[in-house]
């Protein structure tokens, strides 16, 4: 079976967003039976831009597992595991950060992007290890020989990375040696903020998160974008910019959808009651989410135990990839 690798920085819980993106295709993918998927939980990268909040970093750890595990992701199919507990990748990291330029690494598309979304952090002083995180990432993929890696158009330019990093390392040390990942595009749209935000998240506070109360979740959906020329309740609306119509797509079945978008257009139907109508069906779509996330929520040794298991497995398989890394670079000096 191809291994598959994905993974996701534990910076905070995960939102709809997360859900509609890559966590529906990873269920479906660790169920279709075609392939040996694993999910890392990328807390190293995570500290290269939260470097000063080594405990948010630690909290999310498990936040995170637990988000994976009440989606449907199954630890008897999927091994989760963490970053850090894996020296593998930081020692292949230091061993590819010889194959690769600063200027390449400046070159790259996704981290200029982000590295201008982070000039509050960072200011002109961007850090050795957020530069250099798209190596760490090639040590992720490479560690585990993961040959599909499902990712955004934004992400792409990583795997390109890392194809590069691979390309060059078995030219030098032999061919084979490391296997060339294939990146596989997400067909899932990004999911927009209830701000009409292109991009959701914790920042932006334009997020619905998995773990969220009703309260949270109704409270939120009151507060999102609506159509700006609609000012009184019988006014005529346009729905194709209204964020609300546009949550009720995701959430609210097709029926719902077209009374909502009918019922708007004649200014037939309020707003206020228009959102309280879709908090209902968010409410109620994310109930058997949040029955099974509060088991974990209960039973923290298990979620200590699913995280344990998979890294060992996850690092035995890291082991010997190292093992015919340093052959090849002959580096095995006892062997």
């Amino acid at each position: 079976m191809k291994r598959i690798l994905t993974g996701d920085r534990p910076t905070g819980k995960l939102h709809i967003g997360h859900y509609f993106g890559s966590l529906q295709t990873r269920v479906k993918l660790q169920n279709s039976g075609e392939y040996e998927p694993f999910i890392e939980i990328a807390d190293v990268q995570a500290l290269t831009d939260n470097f000063n909040n080594p405990e948010k970093v630690r909290k999310n750890v498990r936040e995170v597992a637990k988000d994976y595990l009440s989606v449907g992701i199954d630890p008897e199919k999927t091994t989760i595991f963490v970053q850090s507990m894996i020296p593998e990748i930081a020692e292949l990291t230091v061993f590819y950060s010889n194959l690769v330029t600063i200027a390449r690494l400046e070159r790259n598309p996704t981290v200029k992007t982000e590295i201008a979304q982070k000039k509050d952090l960072f200011g002109e002083s961007v850090t050795y290890g957020f530069l250099g995180y798209p190596v760490s990432q090639a040590a992720d993929i490479t560690a585990f020989e993961g040959e599909i890696i499902p990712v955004g158009e934004d992400q792409e330019p990583l795997i390109e990375q890392c194809r590069e990093i691979v390309r060059k390392f078995n030219s030098i040390y032999g061919e084979g040696i490391l296997k060339e990942p294939k990146a596989e595009l997400s067909k899932s749209a990004r999911i927009k903020g209830l701000d009409g935000n292109d991009k959701m998240g914790k920042s932006l506070g334009n997020a619905i998160y998995l773990s969220d109360s009703d309260d949270e979740i109704t409270k939120k959906v009151m507060s999102a974008v609506t159509d700006p020329n609609r000012i009184r309740k019988d006014d005529i609306g346009n729905p194709d910019i209204c964020m609300v119509y546009y949550y009720h797509k995701l959430f609210s079945n097709e029926e719902a959808c077209k009374k909502c978008h009918k019922e708007c257009m004649a200014g037939e139907r309020g707003c206020v009651a228009c959102k309280k109508e879709l908090s209902n069906n968010i409410i109620e779509f994310l109930k058997p989410i949040k029955e099974k996330r509060a088991y974990y929520d209960a039973h923290p040794e298990e979620v200590d135990r699913i995280l344990r298991e998979g890294t060992e497995k996850a690092r035995k398989v890291a082991k010997e990839t190292m093992k015919k890394v340093k052959e090849a670079m002959m580096l095995n000096y006892f062997e």
